[in-house]
């Protein structure tokens, strides 16, 4: 684990050759700032509340990489105070899938400091996140010895067929897909690195019944007070050194950890998503073997319905730590 750590870091260093400048602020970030990593492509339409999410609760500088994007949001990013911006028409995927180039601006720009690591379709929440912004909830894992909050990755889905509702970019995405599967979901620890594996959610449901080992990832260390020791192992699923994965056992109603944790709120379900499968088939720029993702694919351009009679309507964090899918670690 120790030699495979290195290799990682090494190949993020390696990976800042891909990086090229559009504009760089990051010498406005100020000291215990929290800051926010990002690999983006061609994600405008979600951009302004991404921001204004984020900037609600307390990020005080955002970093991202965009990757082949074409619509704009160089432009919109460039012309935002507090964003620094690099492009890259490097792959995607030999990147590990952003995870190389995000890591290097981690080690150049967030040693010794909280970072936030999250996808542009990711809205992170948490207990009080209505009244207490994320200097609070750092300040609280420092009391409590930990390094990073862990988090379910909560699928969110409209009721009714994918791609018929509308969505303006200055929406909240959560009006837009406001119901979840409240579970079952299943946890397990993988070796060597003794990561968390946690499973389940609408996709599980309705695609991967017959396949659950194929199912989505859905734990995440979105947040974590980095060192340039540490290595993301795959997307923000997994860290090393391996006693970092230990932080979370998952969410409470599957295994009973009561400690501070998170939820993000996945808003990968928008109307937009059936031409970005189309076009993701193509690309092949998702996953190890995305020749053996054709199907889902296929089956997400076909419009699905995800909803049933068993969804729930998404309310806030406090119905969400009342159903044990995030708790509050004695943070009353």
């Amino acid at each position: 684990m120790r030699l495979k750590r290195r290799r990682l870091i090494w190949q993020s260093f390696r990976a800042r050759r891909d990086l090229e400048v559009v504009v760089d602020r990051t010498d406005r970030i100020a000291q215990g700032q929290i800051r926010a990593f990002t690999t983006v492509r061609n994600e405008l339409a979600r951009l302004p509340h991404f921001l204004s999410h984020y900037r609600d609760l307390g990020v005080g500088h955002f970093l991202f990489v965009l990757n082949n994007s074409d619509d704009g949001s160089e432009a919109y990013l460039t012309d935002q105070h507090d964003v620094s911006v690099w492009r890259t028409t490097a792959s995607y995927k030999a990147s590990r899938f952003g995870v190389d180039w995000t890591m290097w601006l981690q080690f150049r720009y967030g040693h010794k400091a909280w970072c936030l690591c999250v996808d542009a379709d990711e809205l992170l929440i948490y207990p009080h996140c209505d009244s207490r912004d994320l200097t609070a909830v750092t300040n609280r894992l420092d009391q409590t010895g930990a390094t990073a909050l862990g988090a379910l990755m909560l699928d969110l889905f409209p009721k009714g067929p994918l791609g018929r509702q509308r969505y303006s970019p200055e929406q909240d995405p959560t009006e837009v897909l406001q119901w979840f599967d409240t579970g079952p979901y299943r946890a397990q620890r993988q070796l060597p690195a003794q990561n968390l594996w946690v499973q389940g959610g609408p996709r599980d449901r309705v695609f991967f019944f017959n396949r659950p080992e194929r199912a989505p990832t859905l734990n995440k260390f979105p947040l974590v007070q980095w060192n340039r020791r540490f290595a993301y192992v795959n997307s923000t699923h997994a860290l090393l050194p391996p006693r970092l994965n230990l932080e979370w056992d998952g969410p409470e109603c599957v295994s009973g950890d009561t400690r501070l944790s998170g939820i993000l709120l996945h808003t990968k379900f928008l109307p937009g998503v059936i031409a970005r499968s189309k076009e993701e088939k193509t690309r092949k720029e998702h996953f190890g073997r995305p020749e053996d993702f054709d199907a889902y694919y296929d089956w997400l351009t076909t419009g699905p319905d995800l909803w049933d009679d068993k969804a729930t309507k998404l309310h806030g964090w406090q119905q969400l730590m009342e159903m044990g899918l995030l708790s509050n670690g004695g943070w009353d």
